[in-house]
């Protein structure tokens, strides 16, 4: 059993109206195409609850909704793999008590920005489950406007982490992802694949251009990721049938 947890968002696109986004709902993509034991915790201001949950328990994977006071809200387009986005409103921070008992050996956080899951609520996870870590968590400060990003986080909350998923700016950011302490470190970089940092090793995993909306691609991949190391996959072998998972999905 794993567990995904994070904030839902409120996504804008030119041209369309307001859609849910989020780690939750992406995460939940690929793990409703593996078909594995799961469970997700899910937040958002209630107001937003009608628009934002619906479209994350269709996807089939149970889902505990912890009522929120805020939620993140995002403006974005691409060109090719490069995202250009405005954050519009910031969601809300999970405290210790905010988190439901969980019975999961491996639990995904996917933050949207730094203030949503601090030290506090990172080592009190820790103690009880191998944690995986979306590094935009780290690099995006708590304020709105065009995003940019930053390396102002406190390390200490990498003494926590078992697994830090990055997309290669984050990385970029960060510099030396190797000398971070992280017993694993994955490095994604678009539609050139993604290179895994384990044992004082990196590898890397190619993958195949796809054509597709890549919205949410990092968090399938962070989903599929720990899925496959619950499952007794190795690091390398997790992100080789996560770069799969995600490609059955941008090409569907």
């Amino acid at each position: 059993m794993i567990a995904l947890l994070g904030n839902l968002s409120r996504d804008v696109v030119p041209g369309g109206p307001p859609r849910a986004g989020g780690g939750p709902l992406h995460g939940a993509r690929a793990l409703q195409r593996l078909r594995v034991p799961a469970r997700i915790v899910a937040r958002c201001a209630s107001v937003d609850r009608g628009l934002l949950l619906p479209p994350l328990v269709r996807l089939g994977t149970p889902v505990r909704f912890v009522p929120g006071d805020a939620t993140a809200a995002f403006s974005f387009s691409y060109d090719g793999d490069r995202r250009t986005m405005t954050v519009e409103a910031l969601g809300d921070t999970w405290l210790p008590a905010d988190v439901p008992e969980l019975r999961s050996r491996w639990i995904h956080l996917a933050p949207l920005s730094r203030a949503e899951w601090p030290l506090e609520t990172v080592a009190a996870l820790a103690r009880r489950h191998r944690v995986s870590l979306d590094g935009q968590g780290l690099v995006r400060p708590a304020r709105t406007g065009p995003l940019e990003l930053d390396d102002d986080f406190d390390r200490e909350i990498l003494r926590h982490v078992w697994v830090l998923k990055l997309a290669d700016e984050e990385a970029e950011v960060i510099g030396d992802v190797a000398s971070l302490g992280v017993r694993e470190v994955v490095v994604t970089h678009g539609s050139k694949g993604s290179t895994v940092h384990c044992g004082g090793v990196a590898e890397r995993v190619p993958a195949h251009r796809i054509r597709g909306d890549p919205t949410g691609a990092g968090d399938a991949f962070a989903a599929a990721y720990i899925v496959g190391r619950n499952a007794g996959f190795n690091p390398v072998g997790a992100a080789r049938r996560a770069t799969a998972v995600v490609a059955s999905l941008l090409a569907a």
